[in-house]
């Protein structure tokens, strides 16, 4: 599940943020009001919600806090106001983050991936299950039908961003970013090819014909199996 719920009424605005999104792998849901906003979330499942505050019937804070009574989805808020008390009252009542407005579109994806980085790992379980692989978080330890497999650094943490990341395509600059957020390795886009070739052999019973780590051609690779924690 990869889905972002954008609450925003200007459309402009709106249409820039959908078509960024889109870019980065991320399914929109687009609403203009609370009424609407509501009723597709109350709909669909999403791994994030952007909220404006200023909507035409209401305040954004209101939707957050009927979110909040039912859901821990994260929440960042779209304000035009930077004043202190309006951004503590946001965060105090559910949101995980906020950005003022004019904002630029690189910055709004880093938050967005700051956030959801931060869930994720408050979320998940020490271990996660893959079919036939199993990854031992605290341990830094990954087995295959019970026996070891020793990873690199990279294809470690490589391997942590799909298996945390299920059924979701995940285009080349978000792995690459999430590389570069967590190592002090560099990693280019040539190399990254070279780490997931090394990874699929690794883990793949055929490293030609994947079963985990799906190439989606023209937007990047997939985990193509579902996980459960141990």
């Amino acid at each position: 599940m990869n889905r972002i719920l954008l609450v925003e009424d200007d459309s402009t605005l709106a249409i820039g943020i959908e078509y960024s999104l889109k870019n980065e792998g991320y399914e929109v849901d687009v609403s203009e009001t609370i009424l609407e906003g509501k009723e597709l979330f109350e709909e669909n499942t999403y791994r994030l919600v952007l909220l404006d505050v200023m909507l035409p019937d209401g305040s954004g804070y209101e939707l957050c806090k009927e979110i909040r009574e039912k859901s821990n989805t994260p929440i960042i808020f779209l304000t035009a106001c930077d004043e202190e008390v309006n951004i503590v009252m946001g965060l105090d009542i559910g949101g995980d983050d906020y950005i003022t407005k004019p904002f630029r579109i690189r910055e709004l994806i880093s938050r967005i991936k700051a956030v959801l980085r931060r869930y994720e790992e408050d979320s998940y379980g020490d271990i996660l299950i893959s079919e036939d692989i199993k990854m031992f978080l605290l341990e830094g330890k990954v087995e295959k039908n019970g026996e070891e497999i020793f990873l690199t650094p990279i294809e470690y943490k490589l391997l942590v961003h799909f298996m945390k990341n299920p059924n979701q395509i995940l285009s080349r600059n978000t792995i690459l970013e999430r590389l570069w957020d967590t190592s002090g390795e560099f990693v280019d886009d040539n190399t990254l090819s070279v780490y997931i070739k090394r990874l699929r052999e690794k883990i793949e019973d055929s490293s030609s014909i994947p079963k985990y780590i799906k190439t989606v051609r023209g937007l990047g690779y997939k985990w193509d199996t579902d996980i459960r924690r141990g």
